[in-house]
């Protein structure tokens, strides 16, 4: 009950913050407003997120967890590019950790921010940085060896640009329909262009 009130809080603070960072733009807001709006103290708010724009990517452990856990689960004699490819087309018609997609106020919000573009770079590293620790875990490789290091930057940089290119398209009001088609497309070719370095790379073995 606990935990399910606090996720709540959390939430709830969340929302309210980004309604507003959308009206009036992330820098225009100060903590206290959001405290006052979502009738809690300003250190409720502080305890919740300590980082301002966190508040906005209240959804970062999720979205840093993404690539890695993606390869985690990844099915018996499927390589990490290619469970990549498949659940990020998957997840293509929603919003979701995986592929970028928002609200047009939310990509515009980020867009206009130096803050929170900046933010946002720093969970991309992370993820990258998660990507290559779970290549390490799935290849057994040595600390020495680079190879996981090397495969996390070429796909960590393939979802960064079908991120970016998502933004833009929902900025830019694009259709539903085309923008999917566009990001589809985008993916494609995208994940073809690693195919010959990395089209086996860390495939699950059939029997594990």
């Amino acid at each position: 009950m606990r935990d399910r009130k606090k996720r709540e809080t959390r939430d709830r603070l969340a929302h309210v913050a980004t309604l507003l960072f959308i009206e009036r733009g992330f820098e225009q807001v100060t903590i206290a407003e959001i405290a006052e709006a979502a009738h809690v103290s300003k250190m409720t708010v502080s305890n919740y997120f300590p980082l301002k724009e966190d508040l906005v990517f209240d959804a970062g452990q999720r979205v840093l967890d993404s690539l890695a856990r993606t390869v985690r689960e990844r099915t018996p004699g499927e390589s990490a590019l290619h469970a990549l490819r498949r659940a990020y087309l998957a997840t293509l018609g929603e919003q979701h950790p995986l592929n970028g997609r928002c609200t047009p106020g939310f990509a515009r919000l980020v867009h206009d921010s130096p803050r929170l573009r900046a933010r946002e770079r720093e969970i991309d590293e992370q993820r990258e940085a998660a990507l290559a620790a779970a290549l390490t875990e799935a290849t057994r490789a040595a600390a020495e060896d680079p190879t996981p290091d090397l495969s996390a930057a070429q796909l960590a940089c393939v979802h960064r640009v079908l991120h970016r290119t998502a933004r833009a398209l929902i900025r830019q009001d694009t259709p539903e329909d085309a923008l999917v088609e566009r990001l589809a497309s985008l993916a494609h070719t995208a994940f073809a262009a690693l195919e010959p370095a990395l089209a086996t790379y860390a495939t699950r073995p059939a029997n594990d």
